[in-house]
């Protein structure tokens, strides 16, 4: 199966291409705007395109359906008005969105541009795998309408936020500079500690995350709205 990734998270991405690699499946592209997603899909056979929902600071992506409202965000733009084009850019793949916003007109605004799924971004990874295998088989994947049509944040009780709420404000420091890709060395000299120290710091998030990894810490914290994939600022 060719999967193409299209999510300005790179962090996200990135991690999410390599649980598919490693899970059998071919990854055609890991992109991060609609126009390099367009591009993919015009020369290459994708089964499945998972897209997010919402992109940073572009205003090409076309305005959201009257009723549902986005975040009160001016780099934020939605997807929703390039959909047509991307789906009409390659008639034979499946898409699923994924999205840790639901608005009144979502759900229905997918299906009627033929979306196949629509998935929660704080869900597992493992879950949004199997999500692609069933969009893949045919099957419609349509996250349950729960959200009031002003739009709200559906991930917002995850177990990765409720243990992230026990991080000290040094530690969300240090969280910060993980998802922008610093390592032990820089860490150090940027928030002015010894390397031991900063060690230290980032074993403790880690701990309290229940993370294995760095890789894993920073991946969890993303995808559930913990932390900004683009800044590492901290969104709760």
């Amino acid at each position: 199966m060719q999967v193409l990734l299209c999510d300005d998270h790179a962090v996200f991405a990135e991690s999410l291409a390599l649980v598919l690699t490693r899970a059998g499946f071919s990854v055609a592209g890991v992109t991060q705007h609609p126009e390099q997603a367009l591009e993919v899909l015009g020369r290459t056979a994708v089964d499945v395109c998972v897209l997010d929902l919402m992109y940073s600071d572009s205003a090409s992506y076309g305005s959201p359906p009257r009723g549902w409202a986005v975040p009160d965000d001016p780099f934020t733009s939605s997807v929703l008005g390039r959909l047509p084009e991307l789906l009409g850019a390659s008639p034979t793949t499946r898409f699923l969105l994924l999205t840790g916003f639901v608005g009144g007109d979502l759900i229905a605004t997918a299906e009627a541009v033929g979306i196949a799924g629509i998935m929660n971004k704080g869900c597992h990874t493992k879950d949004i795998v199997a999500a692609i295998e069933r969009v893949h088989a045919g099957q419609r994947l349509m996250a349950p309408k729960t959200s009031p049509a002003s739009g709200v944040h559906v991930a917002n009780l995850t177990e990765a936020q409720r243990m992230a709420k026990f991080l000290t404000h040094r530690e969300r420091e240090v969280l910060g500079h993980l998802v922008t890709g610093a390592d032990t060395t820089t860490l150090a000299k940027t928030m002015g500690v010894s390397w031991t120290t900063a060690r230290s710091h980032v074993q403790s998030v880690l701990s309290k995350l229940g993370a294995h990894s760095r890789l894993e810490a920073v991946t969890s914290a993303v995808r559930n709205g913990v932390v900004s994939g683009e800044t590492g600022r901290w969104l709760l």
